[in-house]
This record gives structure tokens, C-alpha cells and sequence, in this order.
């Protein structure tokens, strides 16, 4: 490869990051889906870093805005996101994993998925069972 090969591809490979439309905060919202059934397990934040850190690992890799760092999903409760796809939507605005969800949870509350609550009439109920108690896997009790 030819040093202007070497930048043009350097430069293909930065103008997919600035191709997504990053709000001010340089984040971009990203749900998590369920590669074989197509269920949205959660909704997190990225970064350009944090996007680049996914696709370089095959895992995802979050921005946590409470921890203001780097999160790699299931770092403390074993429970990771192995990537099998990256898209975008046609604003450009919002990502949506196509992931593999290792120990079938993706919520820290134990549950398959974030969205374990539905509407109904006036409240909020919880529809998923908890598979498996939160201080079995973190501790603590997150």
C-alpha cells in the first residue's frame, strides 16, 4: 500500500465517525437489540472512542455519562455484548446494535432486557421476571 493509499484509508475510516451526527456532548444514543430474536435490551450512550473501542474488540463499549468513562458491558457482572452488526439510522443520529447477549441479561437488575416496564392504565408494571438477583451477580445489590 502506497503512502496516499495509506491516508486515503486512514481518512475513509475517520469520515464514518464524522458521517453520524454527535450531540454536544459528542455522544450519540445506542440501543442494544437482540441479534436472534430482534428484543431492544437497552439504550446507552457512545462516543467516537467508545464506538472505536467496539468495533475493535467485538464487544460493546459504552459511554457511561454517571462514571464520565469507558464502560465495557459486562465488565462487573460477566454479562457482555458481543457485536454482530453496527447500524444507523437515516438521520444518522442514533446507532442500533445487533448484539449477542452473553448470560441472556442485559439489565443490571437481573432481567433479559432494560424495558421491563409497561403502561398499564396508570402505572408502571414490571412484565419480565428477574432471572437472576442482582447481588448474585455484583455483590452488592446494584
Amino acid at each position: 500500500m502506497s503512502a496516499a493509499d495509506w491516508d486515503q484509508d486512514r481518512d475513509d475510516r475517520q469520515s464514518w465517525l464524522e458521517a453520524l451526527k454527535w450531540d454536544e456532548n459528542g455522544l450519540i444514543p445506542a440501543i442494544a437489540q437482540d441479534a436472534a430474536t430482534g428484543r431492544v435490551l437497552t439504550l446507552a450512550w457512545m462516543n467516537r472512542e467508545s464506538l472505536r473501542e467496539t468495533l475493535t474488540r467485538g464487544r460493546a463499549v459504552y459511554w457511561s455519562r454517571s462514571r464520565r468513562r469507558l464502560w465495557l458491558k459486562g465488565e462487573e457482572s460477566g454479562h457482555f455484548q458481543e457485536m454482530r452488526s453496527v447500524r444507523t439510522d437515516c438521520d444518522g443520529d442514533v446507532l442500533l446494535l445487533s448484539v449477542e447477549q452473553l448470560g441472556g441479561m442485559a439489565c443490571h437488575t437481573g432481567r433479559e432486557s432494560c424495558f421491563f416496564r409497561e403502561l398499564q392504565g396508570e402505572r408502571w408494571v414490571s412484565v419480565d421476571p428477574v432471572l437472576k438477583n442482582p447481588e448474585e451477580i455484583y455483590g452488592n445489590g446494584s
